[in-house]
């Protein structure tokens, strides 16, 4: 862990501040801080910033009950910049948007971006409109029975395809396997946060059982 001291703040002697989704890794928001209010983020583990136009302090979520919990504050090369991981409550924008950065400037007509959430959401949308023939919207139509057999129908693919030792085909069969649990979570009404949040618990619990085996 670095001194505070070393960090390098400007002439008004703020730092900016990266905050990031500790799950979807979203840049949320970019805010400032200086050192005192850096030190309250460390003392309660919750972020805190300084207020360029008001010019004050400013405890996120104090007011709107979004508080973003502090998993680490790393700082950049220079140490004029810090990125801080957290787990939110709530909205991270004052608007009640998820991130602050919602606003499209230029997007490539060759190159997309892919994640996660974005598939989701995107499932998310066939659930409710309903586009006529989507295969999504076929499997929303025929109901939870349906989902369930195509879980369980490409659950089988991958084992095949893992047994034969066929990496293209396994890469294949859990593609597809991925995608039609996702349509169970949407219907069921799991959210991708729900899933890594459990994996998460998950990996602490594995983390203290492998230290445990060690001092034994």
């Amino acid at each position: 862990m670095i001194d505070i001291e070393k960090l390098k703040f400007d002439e008004n002697g703020l730092i900016p501040a990266v905050v990031v989704d500790a799950f979807s890794k979203k840049v949320l928001t970019v805010a400032y801080m200086n050192k005192q209010s850096l030190e309250i983020s460390m003392e309660k583990g919750l972020t805190c910033f300084y207020s360029r136009s008001r010019k004050e302090l400013w405890l996120k979520g104090e007011t709107s009950g979004n508080y973003q919990h502090i998993v680490s504050i790393t700082a950049d090369c220079d140490m004029d910049a810090l990125t801080v991981v957290v787990e939110k409550d709530g909205p991270a924008c004052h608007t009640g948007t998820d991130t602050c950065f919602t606003n499209d400037v230029w997007k490539s007509d060759e190159r997309h971006e892919f994640n996660i959430e974005g598939l989701y959401d995107l499932l998310v949308g066939r659930k409710k409109d309903k586009p006529e023939g989507s295969y999504t919207t076929y499997l929303f139509e025929k109901g939870i029975d349906k989902i369930l057999k195509k879980v369980g129908e490409e659950s089988t693919e991958v084992i095949i395809a893992g047994k034969a030792n066929d990496k293209k085909e396994t890469i294949y069969e859990i593609a597809d396997l991925a995608y039609h649990v996702m349509v169970l979570m949407v219907e069921m009404g799991i959210s991708v946060e729900d899933i890594q949040k459990e994996l998460a618990s998950r990996h602490v619990i594995d983390h203290k059982v492998k230290q445990e085996k060690m001092t034994k």
